[in-house]
């Protein structure tokens, strides 16, 4: 009945306004580039293909990996990205990975997945090195590793 009393003591700033110690943000890029976007669950595909759409790239979705293949196989030399999330049923985003790099090398492949990229990699999920954005993850976020991933022209063809 008596209560509590809580001291919370934070170092003063020396020298500059906190305004001025924050970086510049880095303006995100978009692109006109087709990204093919293999997500399982339709609230999180659905909030990315709106995404890449504001950014301005042409978005193809998928709910699994078969749709994937099939979408790819249709429409060959088309799709320049496949965001795919690594678990899902039936067949992980590795697994359309690999079945893509024999059907269409030249498409680039980037990961995505609630479980952090260290956890993945130690369960041999995806190789050491492969592109990667851990979810959830924000618009200006995506579009920087999408753009990355894709290489900085921003434009293609």
């Amino acid at each position: 009945g008596q209560g509590s009393t809580f001291r919370i003591s934070l170092p003063a700033l020396a020298g500059a306004a906190a305004d001025d110690e924050r970086p510049a943000a880095v303006a995100a890029v978009g692109g006109n580039e087709t990204v093919l976007v293999v997500e399982d669950q339709a609230d999180v595909r659905k909030y990315t293909v709106s995404v890449l759409n504001e950014y301005g790239y042409r978005v193809i979705q998928a709910e699994n990996a078969c749709e994937a293949l099939l979408i790819c196989d249709r429409d060959r030399g088309g799709i320049h990205l496949v965001l795919t999330d690594v678990v899902m049923p039936n067949a992980s985003g590795r697994e359309l990975a690999d079945k893509l790099e024999t059907l269409q090398p030249e498409i680039k492949v980037l990961f995505m997945s609630g479980y952090t990229d260290s956890i993945i990699e130690c369960h041999g999920v995806l190789e050491r090195g492969a592109e990667f954005i851990q979810k959830p993850f924000g618009a200006a976020d995506l579009a920087r590793k999408v753009r990355a991933v894709l290489g900085a022209s921003g434009a293609c063809g």
